[in-house]
């Protein structure tokens, strides 16, 4: 059975988020790779962009990210490829007060690169539309 190469990119991205897989997410991201996260947080390197994931997922009890929709192109001959993917990601935050609950709703615009055979992340920019309270009270960032 054949598998979208970029589908299938992207649930390995979230199974190994839900699954704090470190080796299986980092497996996702060219050696090369940036990681912008906004307001001005950009990481070069797989190796950067792991530790900061690492980082990251530490302030978090769980995290549970799913992916919606998304749009690709490819260009076999050249290997490369960009898309655009929906993710909602729900989370428990770590905390002295026992945490915080929260929803994430937003898109990756993607870069792709073809490594060894396998289609990797050759850039992901996280673009937020919501970023707040798992009831949806918070203000949607997109807001028009």
């Amino acid at each position: 059975m054949s598998r979208d190469p970029i589908e299938h990119l992207q649930h390995l991205y979230a199974d190994a988020v839900i699954r704090y897989d470190a080796e299986q997410w980092g497996a996702t991201w060219a050696p090369d790779a940036t990681w912008e996260l906004g307001a001005g947080r950009t990481v070069e390197g797989r190796e950067a962009i792991l530790s900061l994931w690492h980082s990251a997922m530490g302030s978090f009890h769980a995290v549970c990210q799913n992916v919606l929709n998304g749009t690709y192109e490819l260009d076999e001959e050249a290997g490369t490829g960009t898309g655009r993917w929906y993710i909602i990601e729900h989370y428990h935050r770590r905390g002295d007060d026992g945490g915080t609950k929260g929803r994430l709703l937003a898109y990756y615009q993607d870069t792709y690169t073809r490594v060894d055979g396998r289609w990797v992340f050759a850039s992901r920019e996280l673009v937020p539309q919501y970023n707040g309270p798992a009831d949806m009270s918070g203000d949607f960032l997109n807001f028009r």
